[in-house]
């Protein structure tokens, strides 16, 4: 690890998607509606940019940068990697929602500083910072969620806004009562101090700022926005509120507890692998009996945040904790982005039942919603059932073999409510030539739904090469 030092460089891909979304905002003032593709290339560029500038910055040491308030170490650089794939991703998928709309660069900026946030969050290494990009991760995503301004999209932003208002105070709280038990804002000091002060002081303040930070990745018990956002918004709005930020709140999790919280004086690994259990059984059977599509990914995404907090929980007790973790999101974010493309290519298939004869109309888009349906659930080869793998193995790993049993259990329950949406896709008669339901609404949703597919396959396939990139220590620990 390096020293502490204000290098701008290494901070290089935040500046970009920064950069992208302030020259968006001047050029869509002026641009005419027909020309605001120029702002979503150029958000393309600043991110494709960014991906590179990443590769370049992880071939440094790690260190903490700007008073340590920053560390730049292997979970910030997986972190961009794929933070910065999705939105990519995410821009194609929704040209065919957002094109030619009055308020088309309004999404393309909201979404870059959304991401950026994103990448911040889990870069923080001090609780001000990890406050700040707490706001930028969620204020551009009230926006986006409502961006449509119908009434059901507006409906879903308030809810979202109120959830996330009322947590972000309560986090703000925690920020100040840890501050108060230790001292400093810092998470290695903060550890340090810790040590010796009042427990029930730093349970108060860890449990405050943890309702944020589960907030942010939509798990139990900060989960109550998810279904009714993620099915009042748009597919593309509802693919990114439900994949992106998930990234920077699991790995900025695992650093505060790993950095900043000794468990010795709170017994946080317990504590989260309850809401693991929780948050993965919930979403489960909320999902069993559910018929709007949107409704049941929903479901579907507190479930694997529910996996995913599994490697949180054993943060320094298991040596594939944080490699997990990082594979993990990784698979998760792309399999999921694959199933709300399918969900955006076909917008007028809002039920399950609208997907009946979708294999015999369009087979290639039936094709991706299996290989990605079948991946939430954990099916080799796609890159979630190695990642789900490497979870179970690591909580067995770090002494919670009975959540590892659960996760099994749950993993196999989850069959039940996946099939019920492809079956129909199989099964059921092909639809009337005239039938609204599987009319594509474009090839830009197709492509998109085809990349996330293949990736999550070969993440899959190539997981021997891809997991060791994860391994290594968080700054300041």
């Amino acid at each position: 690890m390096t020293g502490m030092n204000e290098n701008v460089a290494a901070l290089l891909p935040e500046l970009l998607l920064l950069a992208g979304a302030v020259l968006g905002v001047l050029l869509g003032g002026w641009l005419p509606r027909h020309r605001q593709w120029v702002v979503r290339s150029l958000a393309a560029g600043a991110t494709v940019a960014g991906l590179l500038a990443t590769a370049v910055t992880m071939t440094r040491p790690a260190e903490l940068v700007f008073g340590g308030s920053y560390a730049v170490d292997t979970a910030t650089h997986v972190a961009r990697l794929v933070v910065l794939a999705a939105t990519l991703l995410v821009l194609g998928l929704s040209v065919d929602t957002v094109v030619g709309h009055r308020r088309e660069t309004e999404y393309y900026v909201l979404l870059q500083l959304g991401a950026l946030g994103t990448i911040v969050l889990a870069g923080a290494n001090d609780l001000l910072l990890l406050f700040a990009a707490f706001l930028l991760a969620s204020v551009p995503l009230y926006a986006l969620v409502g961006w449509a301004k119908d009434a059901r999209a507006v409906e879903a932003a308030m809810k979202y806004y109120l959830t996330g208002a009322f947590l972000g105070v309560t986090t703000l709280v925690g920020i100040a009562v840890l501050y108060g038990a230790g001292g400093s804002t810092a998470y290695p000091q903060l550890r340090d101090a810790l040590a010796s002060a009042p427990a029930a002081a730093a349970a108060v303040g860890l449990v405050a700022v943890l309702a944020g930070l589960l907030f942010k990745v939509g798990a139990v018990p900060a989960h109550f926005w998810v279904p009714d956002v993620t099915d009042g918004t748009p597919p593309p709005a509802a693919a990114i509120v439900t994949t992106i930020p998930k990234i920077g709140g699991l790995i900025a999790a695992y650093r505060l507890l790993l950095v900043a919280v000794p468990p010795d004086i709170v017994d946080w690994p317990l504590l989260i692998a309850v809401l693991a259990a929780a948050s993965m059984t919930l979403g489960n059977l909320a999902a069993f009996f559910q018929t709007s599509v949107q409704r049941l990914l929903a479901y579907s995404t507190i479930s694997q945040v529910g996996y995913a907090l599994m490697a949180v929980a054993v943060a320094g007790r298991a040596e594939l904790a944080l490699p997990a973790l990082l594979f993990y999101v990784a698979a998760y974010a792309v399999t999921n982005l694959g199933a709300f493309a399918v969900v955006a290519e076909l917008p007028r298939a809002r039920a399950l039942g609208d997907y009946r004869g979708l294999a015999r109309r369009h087979p290639g888009v039936a094709a991706v919603l299996v290989v990605c349906l079948l991946g939430l659930i954990g099916t080799p080869p796609t890159g979630v059932f190695v990642g789900k793998l490497t979870v179970f193995t690591a909580a067995i790993d770090g002494g919670f073999a009975w959540l590892a049993v659960l996760a099994v259990v749950n993993t196999i329950a989850s069959v039940f409510y996946y099939l019920r949406w492809i079956a129909p896709a199989f099964l059921g008669p092909v639809p009337a030539p005239g039938s609204p339901a599987l009319v594509p609404a474009g090839i830009w949703s197709r492509v998109g739904a085809y990349s996330a597919a293949t990736a999550s396959l070969v993440l899959g396939v190539v997981s021997g090469l891809v997991l060791p990139l994860g391994t290594g220590s968080l700054g300041g620990s």
